[in-house]
């Protein structure tokens, strides 16, 4: 294919270059032909008219004395020219005074009809008629027949433009080759190239560069292109192997907590009259459940990274209480790995204008990933420092350490530490200190990583903005007093029968009245008929949607329902979605029972202004 293509440019450009050179030369030479076809003529009338002039002058004297020997001497010398066929003179009454027969088939007239000045052409012949005039008398004529000989001068004058042709074109061949061997070079190196990449997908391949014009622009291009596709190609290698490493280390990572929710499962199944397995299979499913939800969220801030819609709620925070909370969040794993865990805090208190929540789970997963890779009874330090304008939080472990190679790759979303290294530690998704990175900088804040090398530990430096140290302004009092609410109606509707079960026993130990739907059409009707006070909606029912159960309720006349949206969906987007379509609250799954106590205080205000009473709650 290649030595097809490679051809075919040569013989084009070759043709190319023979065929302009061809045109040009055949419209020169008709150009050329027509011109000498045109003064041909000119020349050979003008010569023929000066050679009558000259029989005229010398034959004036025999007119004049009827001395027609001397015309015929006269005629006779035209012998030396064998274009002249034939010539005579007549006399001033137009008769035959003398010939001349170069050509014996060619005659001439006996008397001559029209004494003007003319020279006709035809036959190929050319028939001259030249008035002899002495002193403005008319004397006589002479009459001229001499050969045309015009294509004979073309058929001359064309051989030798063919000559000149062939030779052009010889030239032009030679020309030719040699340029389009310099044009085509470069072009069929860059051809071989790419046909030696798509054979090989060996993207390390070049083209050697030998002009600097735009064909050298090209092969500088190409040459751009196959290190930019190269590059692109290992990374996508390396994504491959990454998303690889993620999936199975995902797989590991959930069925870890599954199979210790599954024999907690059991042992409630066996141990019913043993309080004390009772209560450690409960807690043993607690501490499981968390750690699933810690991982979906993970996924799920991926997700809001990847996509750019990872918002933060910002308000002034005391860095001491986001610390805080980072501590108790990740005091189980210090625990479990019997780690000393030292804590700093600064004199005085530091605000930040931060999300609390976002800004505790940075400070978590620095202390969680402290504790995963550092050895039982290690040494876990976070200390706090203030610059000018911005606060410092460093965390420092004496544990495994960081490789050099990967230290440069250490907040890249699924990088993990070598699993030889880890001591068979759960090293989880691989995705918080990129969370953390992302986090820290939609904080206006910075995070780096050091670490001496495998074996002597690592150290991560937060920096954020800060607004000072005076006291942080207290929040808004709540309420004095959650709102007793008893005996609601509550209508739950859920296609996952279990979910809907466990979270209908929950409100009815609550002292609740209870109704269950399992599909959108149900839960419309069920709605209607039992008229609760709160219902809890998923969104994906079977049937009709959450939200058209909410679009229809309200188009109905639910005014004064709570309706409650408990569903998977936990992006920005799906709360919008949910808020529109007329929910009042939206619950993203697992549903904790603390969640419930807001549901209540909404109903009670809902009651409160049916009632017309004023509430405080919103």
């Amino acid at each position: 294919m290649v030595g097809r293509i490679a051809h075919s440019i040569r013989g084009k450009l070759l043709l190319l270059i023979v065929a302009v050179t061809f045109i040009a030369l055949f419209v020169s030479a008709i150009a050329l032909v027509v011109y000498e076809a045109r003064t041909y003529r000119e020349r050979w009338v003008q010569d023929l008219q000066t050679q009558g002039e000259i029989l005229g002058v010398s034959s004036v004297a025999a007119l004049a004395f009827d001395d027609k020997t001397a015309a015929k001497e006269n005629l006779e010398l035209l012998r030396a020219r064998p274009a002249i066929l034939a010539a005579a003179i007549y006399d001033e009454h137009g008769a035959l005074f003398a010939s001349f027969h170069g050509n014996k088939r060619q005659q001439v007239p006996e008397r001559l009809q029209s004494a003007k000045d003319s020279a006709v052409v035809e036959g190929g012949r050319v028939v001259l008629i030249q008035r002899i005039n002495d002193r403005n008398t008319y004397q006589g004529a002479v009459y001229l027949v001499a050969t045309y000989g015009l294509y004979e001068r073309i058929a001359g004058y064309g051989a030798i433009l063919a000559a000149v042709m062939l030779l052009s074109l010889a030239l032009a061949v030679l020309v030719g080759s040699w340029l389009q061997k310099k044009i085509t070079e470069p072009l069929l190196a860059v051809t071989d190239t790419a046909h030696q990449v798509i054979e090989t997908r060996d993207f390390s391949l070049r083209v050697s560069k030998t002009t600097s014009d735009e064909i050298g622009y090209l092969v500088d291009a190409f040459n751009g292109m196959l290190a930019e596709i190269g590059a692109r190609a290992d990374a996508l290698i390396a994504a491959d192997a990454m998303k690889d490493q993620f999936l199975a280390t995902l797989a590991h990572e959930l069925r870890n907590p599954l199979a210790a929710i599954s024999n907690a499962v059991h042992i409630l199944k066996v141990a019913r009259d043993n309080p004390k397995m009772l209560d450690a299979a409960q807690g043993m499913m607690e501490r499981q459940l968390k750690q699933l939800v810690r991982l979906v969220d993970d996924l799920l801030d991926v997700s809001r990274i990847t996509t750019g819609k990872l918002t933060l709620r910002l308000g002034p925070v005391s860095l001491v209480d986001v610390l805080g909370n980072a501590v108790e969040i990740a005091r189980p794993m210090v625990v479990s790995r019997h780690h000393d865990l030292s804590v700093t805090l600064p004199d005085a208190p530091i605000r930040l204008t931060a999300d609390a929540t976002r800004l505790a789970q940075v400070f978590s997963n620095l202390l969680n990933n402290a504790a995963k890779y550092t050895d039982e009874q290690g040494r876990i330090e976070l200390t706090t420092r203030t610059e000018e304008g911005s606060v410092v939080v460093q965390i420092t472990d004496n544990g495994i350490g960081i490789a050099p190679e990967l230290l440069p790759r250490v907040f890249d979303m699924f990088t993990q530490a070598d699993t030889a290294l880890d001591r068979q530690i759960q090293t989880g998704l691989g995705v918080g200190l990129a969370l953390a990175k992302r986090l820290v900088e939609l904080h206006g804040g910075t995070i780096e990583a050091h670490s001496e090398g495998i074996g002597r530990g690592s150290r991560f430096i937060v920096r954020l903005p800060s607004l000072g140290t005076a006291a942080v302004a207290p929040a808004a009092a709540k309420r004095a007093s959650t709102p007793v609410v008893s005996a609601l109606r509550v209508v739950v509707a859920d296609d996952n029968l279990d979910f809907a079960a466990t979270l209908a026993i929950i409100l009815r130990d609550l002292g609740h009245d209870v109704r269950v739907a399992h599909d959108g059409v149900q839960a419309v009707s069920v709605i209607t008929e039992f008229a609760p006070d709160v219902a809890f909606v998923d969104i994906g029912l079977p049937g009709m949607s959450g939200y058209d159960v909410a679009r229809r309720l309200r188009a109905d006349g639910g005014g004064s329902l709570v309706l409650i949206a408990v569903t998977g969906y936990g992006q920005e987007t799906d709360k919008a979605r949910t808020a529109s379509a007329g929910f009042d609250a939206h619950i993203v799954k697992p549903l904790e029972p603390f969640q419930l106590a807001p549901v209540f205080e909404l109903v009670a205000a809902r009651r409160d202004l049916a009632a017309g009473k004023t509430s405080n709650v919103t």
